[in-house]
């Protein structure tokens, strides 16, 4: 027998043993395991501690085989919000902002710590915290969320970890941490994320827009979003005049909502080593901005456009215009003012168990009823949360016309202008106390302020449903739907 008959033989030996465990596991009688049912009569979402049924048998085959492999029928427990928390958004200008002497590791600090006192919770039970960070460098590199959760003061034994999905770290991290306790293997997680811009700016960490592979360049040339969301514009017919008038609702909305208060629930105030309060409110908005006086601003992405990057005989527009040959030139819309603020800040979502959440005395506000992400095509990049938000709809068994209030994170003024059009949104209904065009965009902690906000809002509005998306960097998107449940 040669080698290789040999360890095709010694394999399907293995297999056959595997077989037979797993047959005589199957017909063994199994305890019913105590967790949530998923729906408690009347009040939809809500979830009982009445022990589950026990697992059934799994059904097999012919041949006695569990078809398709060995699948255990469990129900998945819930993931309940119980707080959301942020700071304010301060201006990501280095030595003006009034976040630009706070170190980026007490920003998230100051978060977690409030989640403690809010919510009076034993930090030893927190099994860890997920942290959002896009330029993982200086000051914000070295596991961001470790260093922070030692920085707040908590026991060596608390962990954290931190990830970087671009722009929607910070939602991908409360998803995380949702899918940790969906599973069943945690109980009380910490999802969020940190970006001080005025301190670490963008690009600090030299990783450009495609980490300098030339093969990627080749497969892949990409272009700074800037321009991906020029190119949007483009195609979808958005003029200038189009997105100036976005912008300005957006910081209109933004205005009402400091003026009636808000966003103050989930607000934490930042304070220096001697409590001194450095911003209680968001300093990036500008009330009183019209369409007329954004018309006014020099555009930012043209002479971009023009530029030819090293090793390469296009400019970045030539590049874009490749990829979508049916384009002769991209039409230049975006400026400072229709486009994100750069901003400082950190956010933080407190994610329970039912179980965890009903022994300790924990309040839910919210369940998350599903996550969802997707790619798309990587150089126009921004339109990702289309396809993230039908792909999560579907999983919630839910239709646009389900959703009470939307959250898109404004990126650029054409990206939820495509992505209310695409999915035929109520525009009513989408970024109703404005967006990051007026708040402004700290990268890795935008996402779980998002979901504070959306969560503030449809309680001041006695609503349930919210969903919160966002545009990634390198073609993606990424999507969450919350629903509310009471105590």
């Amino acid at each position: 027998m040669s080698p290789a008959n040999g360890a095709t033989g010694a394999f399907h030996e293995v297999a056959s043993r595997s077989r037979v465990a797993v047959r005589a596991l199957a017909a063994e009688p199994r305890r019913g395991l105590s967790g949530p049912s998923r729906a408690r009569a009347g009040v939809p979402g809500w979830a009982s501690f009445a022990a589950d049924p026990p697992i059934e048998t799994p059904p097999t085959d012919a041949a006695g085989e569990p078809p398709g492999g060995f699948h255990r029928k469990e129900t998945m427990r819930e993931a309940w919000i119980v707080d959301a928390v942020r700071t304010p958004r301060g201006k990501g200008k280095k030595d003006t902002g009034a976040l630009s002497g706070v170190h980026p590791q007490e920003l998230l600090a100051q978060c977690l710590n409030a989640l403690r006192d809010r919510n009076g919770i034993d930090v030893r039970d927190v099994e860890d915290v997920v942290a959002g960070c896009v330029t993982a460098a200086g000051e914000q590199g070295a596991c961001i969320a470790r260093m922070s959760v030692l920085a707040a003061g908590w026991p060596h034994d608390a962990t954290g970890v931190t990830l970087n999905r671009f722009c929607g770290s910070g939602q991908q991290a409360v998803n995380f941490a949702a899918m940790g306790v969906l599973s069943g293997q945690q109980e009380l997680v910490i999802g969020g994320g940190v970006e001080s811009m005025s301190r670490c700016p963008m690009g600090a960490d030299g990783s450009g827009i495609d980490g300098h592979n030339e093969h990627l360049v080749e497969l892949h040339p990409l272009v700074p979003q800037g321009i991906s969301a020029d190119l949007i514009a483009t195609l979808e017919g958005f003029t200038r005049e189009d997105c100036d008038r976005f912008a300005a609702q957006s910081q209109e909305r933004a205005a009402i909502a400091q003026k009636e208060s808000r966003f103050e629930k989930s607000l934490v105030p930042v304070r220096d080593a001697s409590g001194k309060v450095l911003l209680d409110r968001d300093e990036h908005p500008r009330a009183g901005t019209t369409a007329e006086s954004l018309a006014k601003l020099p555009l930012s992405f043209e002479a971009m456009g023009a530029y030819v990057p090293k090793g390469d005989a296009r400019s970045f527009d030539q590049r874009a215009i490749a990829r979508y040959p049916q384009l002769e030139a991209i039409r230049h819309v975006h400026h400072a003012g229709n486009s994100s603020g750069i901003v400082d800040g950190a956010s933080a979502v407190l994610i329970s168990s039912p179980e965890y959440a009903k022994a300790h005395g924990l309040r839910p506000r919210a369940r998350i009823v599903a996550t969802a992400t997707a790619g798309d095509e990587p150089v126009i990049m921004l339109t990702a949360p289309v396809p993230a938000t039908k792909r999560c709809l579907a999983k919630a068994g839910m239709t646009i016309a389900d959703i009470d209030l939307v959250e898109i994170n404004e990126a650029f003024a054409a990206i939820p202008m495509k992505v209310i059009r695409d999915l035929g949104m109520d525009p009513a209904k989408v970024n109703v106390n404005g967006g990051a065009i007026a708040l402004g965009h700290p990268l890795g902690a935008t996402g779980g302020m998002l979901i504070g906000t959306v969560l503030d809002e449809l309680e001041r509005r006695g609503l349930g449903t919210g969903l919160v998306t966002m545009c990634i960097g390198g073609g993606m998107g990424i999507t969450t739907i919350l629903e509310r449940v009471s105590a």
